[in-house]
This record gives C-alpha cells, structure tokens and sequence, in this order.
C-alpha cells in the first residue's frame, strides 16, 4: 500500500478506506468500491468543470462538455490510472484474475475514482482535487489528442466479434448545412437495431461518435 500511496502523493490517515477503494464487487465477503466510486465520480466531474470554466474563457459551453467528457471517461481515467500501475493493487475474486480483470478499463477507472472519494472522505476536497490536478488534468493536451486518434469503431467491431453479434452498420440519418460547412448525422446498428448515433464535420468523425456511443451502452 505504501508505494501505492507513494505513487497517488497522497498517504491515508485511514488506510482500510484505501483498502475498500481498491475492493472489486467480485471480491466476495468484502466491502466493494462502488459507493466511494459513486463519491468520486461527482468529484471528479466537479473539479474537472471549474478548471475547464477558470482556464479556457475563450470556450463555447459545448467545446467545454466535449473536453470533459474527454477527460472523465474510461480512456483517460485508465490511462492515468495504468501509469501508477493502478489495476495491480485491485483485489479481484479468481474469476475476475482469471478473466482478466486487472486490464478491464471499467474496473481501471472505477477503482480510481473510488480513489478519488477516498481521499475526499480521509482527507478533504482540496486533496482530492490536488491529485485529479497532478495525475489527470496535467495531461490535458495528451489526453484530448488520444481522443482525437482513438479508434472507436474498430473497438466496438472487436467487441461485436468476440460477442458473436455480427458486424456493425452505419447509416446516415441526416445530412444538412451549405457543401463547405456539412454536419452528418449517422447511427450505427447492430442486427437491425440502432445501439448509437452520432454528429460530425465529416461521415468519419460522425461514424466514430456513433460507435462510441453505442459502445457506452455496450459495456
């Protein structure tokens, strides 16, 4: 725990609260994360709100959502949560191990949220905000630019696959706006039935939107 603690800036007063952030539901017996993920997750969104509101006055309110949906989601939070080795301190039941839980991005992000309520509860809301600060919004630029080359279509092609659910098709819906200046609307489907659509500047950004979307309510 303590070079967990080392890697987080952040040592507990409490430690067994540290211990419960860490607990996977499938551990049996033990109590699980989900409330203090629950604690963190709101958080985290607040944090992550003001410091895009006080730093990028320039911003539209919907380039501001899109950043943040950028830095909370399961992508980033894993990223950061891998680069302090995060899912090798997870207790897992066997199965879990087995099934490779310690690399699954929602346990990855779940427990670092829960990380986050943790904190707030053992310490105060300036240390949790203290380590989204160093860990998550110091890679701002890097995280933003992964998202903007993130494959999402070809991840929700691979989960279909292995799923046995068929290939995925994109369809657009609606199409508007003078030749320069287009916005495509397209939804993805899945044996027939729409699981995702989304909005883009081009048929590409607007196929990936979809499949991300249809990936959220995969998982």
């Amino acid at each position: 725990m303590t070079s967990l603690q080392s890697k987080l800036g952040y040592y507990f007063k409490d430690v067994s609260l540290l211990k419960i952030a860490l607990t996977h539901r499938s551990s049996m017996g033990k109590l699980s994360n989900e409330r203090l993920e629950f604690l963190g997750d709101s958080i985290l969104g607040m944090v992550v709100s003001h410091f895009l509101y006080r730093n990028f006055t320039d911003k539209e309110e919907g380039d501001l959502t899109k950043m943040k949906a950028i830095l909370v989601s399961e992508q980033s939070l894993n990223l950061v949560a891998r680069s302090i080795d995060l899912g090798e301190f997870i207790y897992l039941s066997s199965e879990e191990e087995k099934s490779g839980g310690r690399a699954k991005l929602s346990i990855i992000s779940d427990a670092f949220e829960a990380i986050i309520g943790a904190i707030f509860l053992d310490g105060d809301f300036g240390c949790a905000e203290k380590l989204i600060k160093e860990l998550l919004l110091s890679r701002l630029d890097e995280l933003v630019q992964k998202e903007v080359s993130y494959n999402y279509k070809g991840e929700l092609l691979e989960l279909l696959q292995s799923s046995d659910l068929g290939l995925p098709k994109y369809k657009v819906v609606k199409e508007e706006g003078p030749d320069h200046k287009k916005v495509f609307r397209i939804s993805v489907l899945v044996k027939g039935k729409i699981m995702g659509t989304g909005v883009g500047k081009s048929k590409k950004e607007a196929e990936q939107n979809a499949a991300r979307t249809a990936l959220e309510k995969l998982k």
